[in-house]
């Protein structure tokens, strides 16, 4: 006698499981490919695992834990009607709650339960359901699902807090009465970037930029001086007070003040009848690069043939996601990466060697996110524009315990790609042949020259070579002399210079790889041979050629003051080169190794607590936070303004950052450091305690820490390392090599004044031609930006 769909149900309760407030459920995404509820078949959330699969999928999933029960969920679009309201937005965001609609089409769901290996089904809800069933799927429905809370919203300013000061500020009544306009700091000329203290009413002007622009700092010395906690941006406040712009100085951070009105009728403001004439910090944001760069690296401006199928799947933003998104789409172009996730690794034998959660597997979720790149599979060619795919799991699994990458912000891509490939390395540890991030890999061997003619020789393996860009190489001096002369002119006729009027050096790449292997002097450089400190000379090579050649353009650099700037520069990138010039042969016949030792017996320097005043002072004027500040200045051992920076950049977002400063004289010692980033640099050949210093002065980051350790060589003597050992000696098996000469294969551009924000762009040459990937858009490129590029990649061409 066949058993009805109920007591079939009935005979699996057992495997039915009730969701506790603990466990991770999803119900967004299939856990091994893109589906969702709106794919066709819609999505089967497991009843005892809590985890979704598509209709393609979920017997596999069936066939390895033998849960039989899952909930079905299916959503079909609506036809959406013309005359649906447009609701105003209350939020700079779009998709989401109070934000811009983005006229997303309305789905109707339907729910089932289906019982496998049969696919029996049961409508839900039914009373006839059993009452753990119900409660379970209940539970389900309401819980806010692992997809969702690890979701941020596209393009949405974080939310502000409500100031700890606000409900009790302090108003001082002198007499002061705010004018409708006419504003001016009360310290300085500035008519703009003026800020209303609202504790005494004083206007002063808002902090100096980087690149010079802002005010002067008098708003923030003016609250150095009072302590008065809170000031409001003029011309960002009108009748909407919501739009507004308040700082707290105390708490670092744009707040929300619920008493604003009062607090500005105190001064005599009258908020209903200001019109707003200036962009609050969100909007600023928002506003960027819409420029000649915006336009040339997006090619908004020309006629794009957008592009489907295997390989031209996009990439959905999942706010300010697009350092991600490039990166992933070359390194998914290399065949070291499609072979290791995709050609040789196929989705049921990657699920079934996956742990109990795949959503929290990197190699289950590269292996994801190959085939839902390069299937085809969520690209095709029926639909007007491509939609994409949410690299979601993705995010979660290679931003786990990383506080930048994890979070909604946006990111420098090369520091990403880095990570990456460390992440990937590591999930590979148990089979390195497996290892796709090899490809990337090389050995740079530095030569140290002291006047004794003696020398050193130091090996670590890298995976990019960063390149200082020569300015004064560039091949249109002359172009450059009359555009300098023109803009003076303009300026003091008060005109603006077009867009495209512009003239950018033209540097060639040739001339960064020149600066490169050139000849450096090294000053402080401890001599063991001379037992002295003394000025030594050092060059540069690499003693293997990788697969895929990574070139770093330094287009951020520090001017004068320590103030970081962006290059406005064009590289002239030829789509061929040969680096067979900068190969390294180590120790040449004549030459003599300096001594591993010293005779005078030196120590290095003790680690003191107190923060250099020079370096705090310089940093609290570029307008960072004096007690970060100082912070900085410890955690790098008063090394200098450059290290204590790159620490505070890595450290802002730290939950301690505001804590007091500690009395224990040992701070830094006890400082966290990734040990796993000091055996890496133990690996290349540095000693233990060169290590750990190298990566205190460089806030953990092992590039930053590795050029730290050879731009601080007496450090590197003062303990005594050898100057010639390395754990990698070219011909090492985890190291590639082959022919000097590569082919331009992919780049990936940057948009905007700085690393962490505006827009990053990539560009692949694929079957024969160069295509663009700005996020979900792919399109076959009509003038790929090759002079503008961030990052380079190279392929080897075999001899």
């Amino acid at each position: 006698m066949i058993p009805s769909s109920m007591e079939l149900l009935r005979s699996h309760l057992s495997k039915v499981r009730i969701p506790e407030p603990t466990n991770r459920i999803s119900k967004q995404e299939c856990c091994i490919s893109f589906d969702t509820p709106r794919s066709e078949g819609g999505l089967y959330v497991d009843l005892s695992s809590f985890l979704a699969f598509g209709k393609e999928y979920v017997g596999w999933n069936y066939e390895k834990t033998g849960n039989p029960v899952f909930l079905h969920i299916q959503q079909r679009r609506k036809p959406v009607t013309e005359d649906r309201p447009v609701k105003k937005p209350t939020l700079l965001a779009i998709g989401v709650e109070g934000g811009f609609d983005d006229r997303e089409p309305e789905y109707e769901e339907t729910l089932d339960i289906v019982i496998l290996p049969e696919h029996v089904t049961i409508p839900f809800p039914s009373v006839e359901l059993p009452e753990k069933v119900r409660i379970a799927v209940d539970a389900i429905l309401i819980s806010e699902g692992a997809e969702r809370k690890e979701q941020l919203a596209s393009w949405t300013a974080e939310k502000k807090k409500v100031s700890a000061y606000a409900m009790n500020l302090q108003q001082i009544n002198n007499g002061i009465v705010v004018p409708p306009s006419g504003w001016k700091c009360s310290k300085c000329d500035k008519t703009d970037n003026l800020w209303l203290n609202l504790t005494d009413g004083m206007i002063l002007c808002g902090r100096r930029n980087w690149d010079g622009s802002g005010g002067n700092n008098h708003a923030i010395e003016h609250y150095k001086e009072t302590n008065y906690p809170l000031a409001a941006k003029l011309g960002t406040i009108t009748a909407d007070l919501e739009g507004a712009d308040v700082f707290s100085y105390p708490e670092d951070d744009s707040v929300e003040d619920p008493l604003l009105a009062q607090h500005l009728a105190f001064f005599g403001i009258d908020f209903s009848s200001l019109q707003k004439t200036e962009m609050t910090t969100a909007e600023r944001e928002l506003d960027q690069n819409t420029n000649f760069d915006w336009n040339r690296i997006q090619e908004s401006g020309q006629e794009v043939e957008l592009l489907f199928g295997p390989g031209y799947t996009g990439l959905v933003n999942l706010g300010n996601s697009c350092y991600m998104a490039s990166v992933m789409q070359v390194v998914f172009s290399t065949h070291s990466f499609i072979s290791r996730y995709y050609e040789k690794q196929s989705l049921k034998m990657t699920f079934e060697m996956a742990p109990a959660d795949p959503t929290l597997d990197l190699n289950t979720q590269l292996t994801k996110l190959a085939y839902g790149l390069l299937s085809g599979k969520y690209s095709l060619p029926a639909q007007e524009k491509q939609e994409g795919i949410p690299p979601r799991m993705f995010k979660t699994v290679i931003a786990a315990n990383h506080p930048e990458f994890s979070s909604m912000r946006q990111q420098d891509a090369l520091e990403f790609f880095q990570h990456l490939l460390d992440q990937v390395e590591r999930a590979n540890a148990a089979k390195p042949e497996l290892d796709p991030t090899r490809s990337f890999k090389f050995i740079i061997e530095e030569r140290l020259q002291c006047p004794s003619g003696k020398v050193a020789y130091n090996k670590r393996t890298d995976n990019i070579i960063s390149l200082i860009i020569p300015l004064h190489e560039a091949t249109n001096k002359e172009q450059l002399e009359a555009f300098h002369k023109m803009k003076a002119e303009r300026n003091l006729e008060g005109k603006e210079i077009a867009s495209d009027e512009i003239i950018r050096p033209r540097v060639p790449l040739e001339a960064c790889l020149a600066s490169f292997s050139a000849p450096e002097e090294v000053h402080g450089f401890y001599s063991t041979a001379l037992n002295a400190k003394t000025t030594a000379i050092k060059t540069a090579g690499l003693t293997t050629f990788p697969d895929y050649l990574v070139l770093h353009m330094r287009k951020f650099v520090m001017e004068e003051g320590w103030v970081p700037k962006k290059l406005d520069v064009y590289i002239d990138v030829p789509d061929i080169i040969d680096i067979t010039h900068i190969r390294s042969k180590g120790l040449q016949p004549g030459e003599e190794l300096l001594p591993d030792t010293d005779s005078s017996g030196e120590k290095m320097e003790p680690t003191h607590l107190a923060a250099n005043e020079d370096i705090v002072s310089i940093l609290s004027g570029m307008g960072f936070n004096c007690l970060h500040c100082q912070k900085a200045a410890i955690n790098t051992s008063n090394s200098g303004v450059e290290e204590a920076m790159n620490w505070l950049l890595s450290h802002m977002n730290d939950p301690d950052i505001d804590d007091p400063i500690s009395n224990d004289s040992q701070i830094v010692e006890l400082m966290s450091i990734d040990e796993a980033s000091v055996e890496t640099l133990i690996s290349f050949g540095f000693q233990e305690e060169v290590a750990r210093k190298a990566l205190k002065a460089s806030g953990g980051n092992i590039e930053k820490a590795t050029d730290w350790i050879f731009n601080h060589p007496e450090v590197s003597s003062a303990v005594h390392m050898n100057a010639t050992s390395s754990s990698m000696q070219a011909g090492d098996p985890g190291v590639p090599d082959g022919s000097g000469r590569y082919k331009l294969m992919a780049l990936v551009s940057h948009i905007g004044t700085s690393t962490q924000c505006g827009h990053y762009v990539a560009h692949v040459y694929k079957d024969g031609r160069w295509v663009i990937f700005n996020d979900s858009k792919v399109g076959a490129s009509v003038d790929p930006p090759k002079d503008m590029g961030y990052l380079y990649f190279f392929e080897r061409i075999d001899s």
